[in-house]
């Protein structure tokens, strides 16, 4: 039987890691929790199996959450993008992780209810984010009642806008409705410049954000005449990687 929601007295952070490494650096700084993702471009997919496995040896004072999406694009899933989706919350589960990320959608824009109760029986024990596929959803307020009802601990949310901090007054109304039931987790342009405005205005008390930072290649040779990504322009000599100062200073500033 999963746990009920019983509210922290400290605000949390949970980070968003795009790998192994970015989630060690996430655990140095002090997060809470991780959510391990992949294709962070897409908006985040279902790391390797390996990935998985690795960060659960290696977190040891985080918790660690794994993103349930097989691809990028919408959350509207086929019956076989469904069973993939059911193998990976296995996989999550037999790894050891602390929780899942999932989220899914009708055509029309309304919480697939029927998919959803799946995960949550599959899902067992796991703690359950619905991600950021409420923030596509038609009825925001509906859709809170969908998911708190259907056994998910928290919704990860933009308040429906582009960043968290323009979604501020939906946030507030979110928290709201949700009370004690379900958290409302903020996520989407985090920083340590306005995570204390956004706090304060929302009274959320779970927050979401990156934290990254680019950190060049140590190619020397670097063959700038292919790119891996096609027609589509990529970064083939940075990447962006957990930035410890940058989550220390969120922490810093959510606390103060």
């Amino acid at each position: 039987m999963k746990t009920t929601h019983t509210p922290s007295l400290q605000p949390l952070i949970e980070v968003c890691a795009n790998s192994v490494e970015s989630a060690l650096y996430a655990q140095q700084a002090g997060a809470y929790r991780v959510e391990l993702c992949a294709g962070m471009p897409e908006g985040g997919t279902t790391p390797s199996w390996g990935e998985i496995r690795m960060a659960r040896q290696l977190l040891t004072e985080t918790k660690l959450h794994v993103i349930i999406r097989p691809r990028g694009g919408d959350f509207l899933y086929s019956p076989l993008e469904q069973e993939i989706m059911l193998h990976d919350i296995e996989t999550v589960r037999s790894l050891g992780g602390d929780g899942i990320v999932i989220g899914c959608l009708t055509s029309e824009g309304d919480i697939d209810l029927c998919f959803l109760k799946k995960m949550v029986e599959a899902a067992q024990e796991l703690n359950i984010t619905f991600h950021r596929a409420f923030d596509m959803c038609r009825n925001p307020q509906e859709a809170l009642e969908e998911i708190a009802k259907a056994g998910c601990q928290r919704i990860l949310t933009s308040g429906q806008a582009n960043t968290a901090e323009q979604g501020i007054p939906m946030l507030k109304e979110l928290v709201a409705q949700a009370g004690e039931r379900i958290i409302i987790m903020p996520g989407c342009g985090i920083n340590a410049q306005n995570i204390r405005k956004i706090a304060s205005e929302t009274n959320a008390r779970e927050f979401h954000l990156s934290g990254r930072s680019a950190t060049p290649s140590n190619m020397r040779y670097r063959n700038t005449n292919v790119t891996m990504g096609g027609v589509v322009k990529v970064e083939e000599y940075s990447r962006d990687i957990t930035d410890i100062n940058k989550v220390k200073e969120a922490i810093k500033q959510l606390q103060s």
